[in-house]
């Protein structure tokens, strides 16, 4: 995406920021990260890091985060299940995606929240396949009839199953990631071929205050094995599990992330990682974190700074609402924070139709957010000089009759310099009577059955999906369970 006339939102002056990254490269330094996996340690010592005797904590000294940070790339292509699309993570381009991985599922008809499962990922899925706005698929729902050990690979199956675009996924289990890692190398033809062309993005959430996880660290490190890409994902939660000042919490979210990025450097020098998150407020009153909320749309824009000043790929959880519904609030709170997650430059955005503190999908609330992400990409393209001059010599043809509606300029131009939403209502009173008097919800529910009508076509091979089941299948009996619901309806 070029930046000429292009607007740009920055919320912290340079200096603030380079005072936040000092002080977290102090934090690894002097306080350092309780880092589970013992592997991982390991590695990190045998290059410079150090127990704490006191605490037990890995410090990290500031020369081993600096190397780090030179072998990280400042960019990656992800593509899709063809391999012949890609899309560039990275610099200022602006890829959305919707938000994962929620228990619930928005039931419309119910007006109510319920549990999702498999035939709602399937609906998911189409549904994001056919949202061109959405760059890149994830996989948002948890199925409630797949038995939880076989979960993250289920999710990554139907994922595959239905929709071509790259998948942003993660790990709930350790033993989810082999099979998971040979589906994607089904699709892709070969490990090799995969990693010169990845299709996933794998989140990988560290546990505030500083501390990464077994299986964290796990997917982290296996990931830099396959040339995965990994998207660090910090949470801390400011004023309960992170400083409640805002910078402080930016401080705390550098350094998690940054001790994400030693481990996976030290295991595949120039490994593609992603500097993300998720940072909230912790509302003191109902002891909920708003992810809606200006405050953590702030923390959010800020660390998507920090990381592109560290010279990496960026990641945030922007776009989401707190609502329990799709209704005016949920409008309000996720187009705020699309916008100015469009205007930061955050290169992955993820959140399109979540609700209620990350809990719930909403596939009329997904449809919303599209037209939402649709207007933030017309913003990006900015204003622009079409003509030189600019309006000279149209004024001067016209004079001063209000004659532009059939001038060649205008026909060359106005699909071009005018974005069309597919859902708003831009007709006047009657027609809106004459239609029936639709709400924004009704018209968002349509249009979600409009897309997904039908039975779904492909979008792989036989052989592959053959595969893929195999593979899903003995996942399953390695683990246990007899019985796996076929999302195909074979």
């Amino acid at each position: 995406m070029a930046d000429t006339g292009r607007p740009f939102f920055r919320l912290l002056e340079e200096p603030f920021v380079d005072r936040i990254i000092d002080e977290a490269l102090s934090v690894l330094e002097k306080v350092g990260v309780f880092v589970e996996h013992e592997q991982a340690a390991s590695l990190v010592f045998d290059h410079g890091a150090r127990k704490d005797s006191a605490s037990g904590h890995v410090l990290i000294p500031r020369v081993l985060v600096e190397r780090s940070l030179q072998s990280a790339p400042p960019h990656f292509r992800i593509f899709d299940s063809t391999g012949n699309r890609s899309y560039l993570v990275g610099g200022n381009d602006v890829h959305f995606d919707p938000g994962s991985a929620a228990l619930k599922i928005h039931d419309t008809a119910l007006n109510e929240a319920r549990l999702a499962r498999t035939e709602d990922l399937v609906r998911f899925h189409r549904l994001t396949e056919k949202l061109d706005h959405f760059h890149f698929q994830s996989t948002g729902l948890v199925s409630s009839d797949v038995p939880g050990a076989i979960q993250d690979a289920y999710r990554t199956y139907v994922a595959l199953l239905y929709c071509t675009k790259p998948v942003v996924t993660g790990l709930f289990v350790t033993e989810g990631f082999r099979p998971m890692l040979d589906m994607l190398v089904t699709v892709r033809g070969t490990a090799e071929l995969l990693r010169q062309k990845p299709l996933a993005i794998f989140d990988a959430c560290p546990s505030a205050p500083l501390r990464w996880s077994n299986l964290t660290t796990h997917s982290v490190m296996e990931c830099a094995r396959a040339g995965i890409p990994s998207e660090f994902i910090a949470v801390p939660l400011a004023g309960a599990t992170g400083p409640v000042t805002l910078s402080g919490s930016l401080v705390q979210h550098a350094a998690e992330n940054l001790a994400g990025i030693v481990i996976a450097q030290h295991v595949c020098p120039g490994s593609p990682v992603v500097f993300g998150g998720s940072p909230a407020i912790f509302d003191m009153r109902s002891g909920n974190t708003p992810l809606g909320a200006v405050e953590t749309v702030m923390l959010n824009a800020g660390h998507a700074q920090i990381g592109k000043r560290l010279g990496l790929p960026t990641h945030a959880y922007m776009g989401l609402s707190d609502a329990k519904s799709p209704d005016a609030q949920a409008g309000l709170e996720s187009a705020i924070g699309t916008v100015l997650a469009g205007l930061t430059g955050v290169n992955v955005v993820s959140g399109a139709g979540m609700l209620d503190f990350e809990s719930c999908q909403s596939l009329e609330k997904m449809v919303v957010d599209h037209d939402i992400c649709g207007m933030v990409y017309r913003l990006l393209e900015g204003v622009l000089p079409r003509n030189a001059p600019m309006a000279l010599d149209l004024l001067r043809e016209v004079g001063h009759q209000s004659e532009f509606l059939n001038l060649p300029h205008t026909l060359e131009w106005y699909r071009r310099e005018q974005h069309f939403p597919a859902l708003l209502d831009r007709g006047n009173y009657d027609q809106w009577v004459d239609a029936g008097k639709p709400s924004l919800l009704h018209r968002a529910s349509a249009r979600v059955n409009e897309l997904i009508a039908g039975e779904p076509l492909p979008v792989l091979p036989e052989l592959h999906r053959l595969e893929l089941r195999k593979i899903m299948i003995d996942h399953a009996k390695s683990s246990g369970i007899d019985h796996l619901p076929d999302p195909q309806g074979n």
